[in-house]
């Protein structure tokens, strides 16, 4: 997931492929509570919750900074709009397949939605290390400790701020994520500076990297979409399979 750079970098889409692997581990738990195999408090439970705070950050940290490298001379304008108009539509099939399955605990704004957007805002801070690093630790601050019942309204839901947690499957609010987002766009900054060394450390990476890690990494968004049907359909045949035989 994320906007993906014009240059692929080895050490990238590994990363990503480790959050991708963490992510699956994280949701084929989720789908072990949902059909009643284990009993784990995913809602409340510290350890899943920071879990999850975990991959997130992984996956919009690494999208910032693939950002930031895209934009690193001058923006492929026709590369851009396609992989945003994908994400886009990605995220409303979100929307719409969460909702069949969940109704009012559907996803408005998930992972994929907040990657749309803060791929759109990101631009204005591309090539201005000092303003993303100081807009995103304030996004930080704004976010985790400033909270106002205006933002409950469902139409502001998405903004963040809220008093409480809204009711959804995955809510990746604008703020405080959007401070993660632009520190990964900061620290894209800086690595253009180590041209040199970031070619010779992208080099070693292809031929020391795990190439499993590299191949999820590349191919990230169609793992997210697929990963989740297939999970929740060997599971549900397995406990169809439970319920006649056992």
């Amino acid at each position: 997931m994320g906007t993906n750079p014009l240059s692929r970098f080895a050490f990238l889409d590994a990363s990503r492929g480790v959050a991708i692997l963490l992510m699956v581990i994280y949701h084929f738990s989720y789908d072990l509570d949902y059909f009643h195999f284990v009993d784990w408090d995913l809602y409340n439970s510290p350890y899943w919750i920071h879990f999850r705070s975990l991959i997130v950050t992984l996956f919009i940290s690494i999208a910032g900074i693939s950002l930031a490298l895209a934009c690193r001379h001058t923006l492929i304008t026709t590369a851009y709009l396609r992989r945003l108009s994908l994400l886009i539509a990605c995220a409303l099939l979100i929307s719409i397949v969460s909702y069949l399955m969940f109704q009012h605990r559907y996803i408005f704004f998930g992972i994929l939605h907040f990657i749309a957007v803060a791929s759109i805002l990101g631009l204005l801070f591309v090539r201005r290390f000092w303003l993303s690093l100081s807009v995103g630790v304030l996004c930080l601050f704004v976010g985790g400790w400033v909270q106002h019942p205006l933002f409950n309204q469902p139409s502001l839901q998405w903004f963040g701020l809220m008093t409480h947690k809204p009711r959804t499957e995955d809510y990746v609010p604008l703020l405080p994520w959007f401070g993660v987002f632009l520190i990964g766009i900061a620290c894209g900054e800086q690595l253009q500076r180590l041209t040199k060394t970031l070619k010779r450390f992208t080099q070693t990476m292809q031929q020391t990297g795990h190439p499993l890690l590299i191949w999820l990494g590349k191919r990230s968004l169609w793992i997210y979409l697929l990963h989740q049907p297939l999970l929740m359909g060997v599971l549900w045949l397995g406990m169809t399979i439970k319920r006649l035989f056992g």
